[in-house]
């Protein structure tokens, strides 16, 4: 569809027993290394994915142009193409980009596939008319790059369109936090080797403060099933 697509997203990553431990921090690597695995648990979209998407076609009428941000392999991809949504995903993990085509093919879905960072996204201004940007904004490492990648959620977003961003949240079950706090959560292969990943787990208050600094405005946010949600449209929509 465009230039800036990644025609290399199938490009082998390497066997999973031969490899080098990547750092925690380095996710391209982490999720290069542990993608075949991960996609295999990843099979059906979130309900609050669906609920999104649902809301959004009531909203709107149809779907337009989507972008699944941070789109793994292409489990929310495939709800916003199944809806008419025209689809991009884009993922910094070329082994998960690798799954997302293999799934596209398999179950007969559209989506043009980009390789590329969530706190950089390589898109022209209001291209978008829905966004999911789920379970991806907790791996940026410092809070000015996460606030930076929300605020590039609005700059992509077009007039009148939304976002559904999510983050994990210190209400998880897992967690016995009351602030927000950085953390490496062990991703564990076949065979028991353990891949580690860098995590930033919000606090909901953290989690909004985040978004008003950002350059959206705040539609909705709320906390589900341990995560924090918000649904955000551009701050241009606001006079």
């Amino acid at each position: 569809m465009t230039a800036d697509r990644e025609g290399r997203a199938d490009e082998p990553v390497g066997d999973e027993e031969s490899v080098d431990q990547p750092a925690a921090e380095d996710l391209q690597a982490v999720y290069d290394r542990i993608a075949t695995h991960f996609s295999q648990t990843r099979e059906y979209s979130w309900p609050e994915v669906e609920e999104f998407v649902d809301s959004e076609v009531d909203r709107c009428g149809s779907l337009g142009r989507a972008l699944d941000l941070g789109c793994g392999n292409g489990r929310h991809a495939e709800t916003l193409a199944n809806a008419g949504g025209d689809v991009v995903g884009l993922d910094v993990s070329r082994g998960l980009l690798a799954e997302a085509r293999e799934r596209a093919a398999e179950g007969g879905f559209g989506v043009g596939l980009v390789h590329g960072d969530a706190s950089r996204p390589p898109f022209v201004d209001d291209r978008f008319s829905q966004i999911v940007y789920v379970a991806t904004l907790h791996h940026l490492r410092t809070r000015e790059a996460r606030q930076q990648s929300l605020s590039e959620v609005g700059r992509v977003l077009a007039p009148g369109g939304r976002a559904l961003v999510s983050a994990w949240s210190t209400a998880h079950d897992r967690f016995d936090a009351t602030e927000g706090f950085d953390t490496t959560v062990d991703w564990t292969l076949p065979g028991g080797k353990q891949v580690g990943r860098y995590y930033h787990i919000y606090d909901p208050k953290e989690f909004q403060a985040d978004l008003e600094a950002a350059s959206v405005e705040i539609v909705d946010v709320r906390v589900s099933s341990g995560n924090c949600y918000a649904v955000v449209e551009s701050s241009s929509d606001v006079s």
